[in-house]
């Protein structure tokens, strides 16, 4: 059934460029102003028609490529409904702001409720699966285990569906656990693989607070995407009215999500659009004033100088340079410079003379520029500073060890002076005797 659903995708380009054009501009008429009973609702800005077999995974949690939105464009999907309780109310929630979603329902969910999965679809919203029996580690599974789960999951919700058509060929793998197995699979299938580029962690232990924060705050980081939410949480109920009034105010826009058929053409994109930030946004653009082309102050010229008025000083350099060597003599080198046809004389060869306007530096890059000098004015003075007073800390500690290093003179040395009482310099023999030892002068032992 799914292969029949996209048997005849192929169109002519410009059939597929016009009908897309037409989807887009009758999308934009859906918004917030034709939500009856509701003023400050947020509305569905557009509808997107994706071709799954052109882009099989799509959602920068896991893959590098997502749906293609513009600035500020938010995807709603839930998983793991319907559940009665809950999903109703979040159907309720998103029909009174006139916002459309996708939601991922699991085949046995589908089964115990299928009027569920039919109010999903009469509110205008696309049906799309989850799984059978939403296995948490699927990635681990025998690959017929998967496979089986796939397929039993979109044979109960075509079931539930119950007027002979198919669930969109979207698949959200339980736990976002795929692996390549699960991927070519559903490929084959003409199956697209959803991941998400934003969760709100609804599915954890925590407030509807929480869920709010966690939903706006990693939505500002990505600055569009598809967030991921479940419609079997009661925080979910409670969070969502909040977050989609704050997604109006932070001047978001919700955008649905249908899939390509023979009479609906996927909506005409670059393939630079599929990526959460093209390339073009992250190049830096340089600051420094650019010259479009040379520009010239007028017809007055400047004379080119010729080599003959240069002074060179070259004509003695081969005999020094012989002069000084030791080793053996080279073979003489013709001196610079070389022969050379010079015009001749009283021909004065011209350059444009260039303009002022060359030089000028807009205000901003010469502040910018000034500030900088200043900055490094400043980093000199402080580093010479911090020079000078290490030198005077290193001197002050050489004189201090110096001084501790030198013993103490005991009173009696103190006393003495180093000359005797008539100003005369006690002779080292005279006082080698006093100490008790003998000295040998010129040979002769001194008694």
């Amino acid at each position: 059934m799914i292969a029949s659903v996209f048997g005849g995708l192929r169109q002519r380009p410009w059939t597929a460029l016009c009908v897309g054009l037409l989807t887009s501009v009758a999308a934009h008429a859906a918004s917030a102003a034709n939500c009856p009973g509701h003023p400050d609702a947020i509305g569905t800005s557009r509808t997107i028609v994706v071709d799954p077999r052109a882009h099989p995974i799509i959602g920068t949690m896991q893959y590098g490529k997502t749906l293609p939105l513009e600035d500020h464009e938010v995807v709603l999907t839930f998983d793991d409904g319907p559940l009665p309780k809950y999903s109703n109310q979040i159907l309720d929630i998103l029909a009174a702001h006139c916002a459309k979603a996708t939601f991922f329902l699991v085949g046995r969910q589908a089964n115990d409720n299928p009027e569920g999965v039919r109010k999903v679809r009469d509110a205008g919203h696309t049906v799309a699966t989850h799984s059978q029996n939403h296995p948490v580690g699927m990635d681990r599974l025998p690959l017929d285990r998967s496979k089986q789960e796939i397929e039993q999951g979109i044979a109960s919700v075509t079931a539930a569906l119950a007027d002979g058509t198919a669930p969109a060929p979207f698949l959200r793998i339980p736990g976002l656990r795929v692996n390549d197995g699960i991927e070519q699979f559903a490929a084959s299938k003409g199956l697209q693989i959803w991941s998400a580029d934003f969760p709100a962690d609804d599915w954890r232990d925590v407030s509807a607070n929480r869920v709010y924060d966690l939903a706006m705050q990693r939505l500002e980081r990505k600055g569009k995407g598809i967030l991921l939410l479940h419609d079997i949480q009661a925080r979910t109920v409670e969070a969502l009215p909040r977050i989609l009034r704050e997604l109006k105010a932070r001047g978001y826009r919700i955008v649905h999500v249908v899939p390509a058929t023979p009479d609906r053409p996927a909506t005409p994109t670059e393939p630079q659009q599929w990526l959460l930030h093209p390339p073009s946004e992250m190049v830096a653009i340089s600051r420094w004033p650019k010259v479009p082309k040379f520009a010239s102050a007028g017809p007055a010229v400047l004379p080119v100088p010729a080599l003959s008025h240069l002074d060179w000083h070259t004509t003695d350099l081969g005999v020094r340079a012989a002069r000084r060597g030791r080793g053996v003599p080279l073979p003489p080198a013709a001196l610079w410079p070389r022969q050379t046809t010079l015009p001749p004389a009283g021909t004065l060869a011209a350059l444009p003379v260039p303009a002022a306007s060359i030089f000028k530096i807009p205000e901003s890059a010469r502040m910018t520029l000034l500030a900088a000098s200043a900055r490094r004015a400043t980093s000199t003075a402080q580093a010479r500073s911090t020079e000078v007073s290490a030198k005077l800390a290193g001197k002050s500690r050489r004189h201090g060890h110096a001084a501790a290093a030198q013993p103490p003179a005991s009173a009696g040395q103190a006393e003495q002076t180093p000359q005797s009482a008539g100003g005369i310099t006690p002779k080292p023999a005279a006082q080698a005797k006093r100490n008790g030892r003998s000295v040998r002068v010129a040979g002769l032992k001194k008694r």
